[in-house]
């Protein structure tokens, strides 16, 4: 008789998001600690559509501030899980969309005459990243994380893959 398997639970966000973008904006100088809380709170939650997005004189700037201030953290995380060789880097791309879905690109730039990596193309609606509570935000951060460190390991990987065949 086989044996049943337990069932597989969906692994909660072990990580404080919130308290780890708040940390960076404080540590990179943007933001004096009580302001990126408050940014971060002012900005992550309450009702949809962000009316800070869409109320501005220069949308565009805010939009694409606030998309880096979100993704630049949780992808500088990624690599440190990582270990990245030292002549590669990452870097964030954003096509911001005033009216519909804005893009953010992940790439993987492995050095000098090696071709670059897409790791991540997330669309989101910048107004509409507005979640009710910490958890539901920990959540989506820990997801596009996950997808970054999976992604990185594969480019990793195949660069690895790449050098052994070229040494051969």
């Amino acid at each position: 008789m086989a044996k049943k398997l337990p069932a597989i639970r969906k692994r909660a966000a072990s990580r404080n998001w919130i308290a780890y973008l708040c940390e960076a904006l404080v540590t990179s100088g943007v933001m004096p600690t009580w302001e990126a809380a408050t940014y971060l709170t002012e900005n992550l939650f309450g009702e949809k559509p962000n009316p800070r997005l869409l109320g501005p004189a220069n949308p565009y700037e805010v939009t694409a501030q606030l998309l880096h201030r979100l993704y630049q953290p949780i992808v500088e995380a990624a690599s440190r899980e990582v270990h990245l060789p030292s002549p590669s880097m990452l870097h964030i791309f954003t096509d911001i969309s005033l009216t519909g879905n804005s893009a953010v690109l992940v790439v993987f730039f492995p050095g000098q005459d090696k071709s670059q990596q897409l790791l991540m193309l997330d669309a989101a609606k910048a107004w509409d990243l507005v979640f009710p509570d910490a958890e539901s935000f920990n959540i989506w951060a820990e997801e596009r994380y996950r997808r970054v460190v999976n992604a990185l390991r594969g480019a990793i990987v195949d660069l690895h893959d790449d050098l052994l065949t070229s040494a051969v």
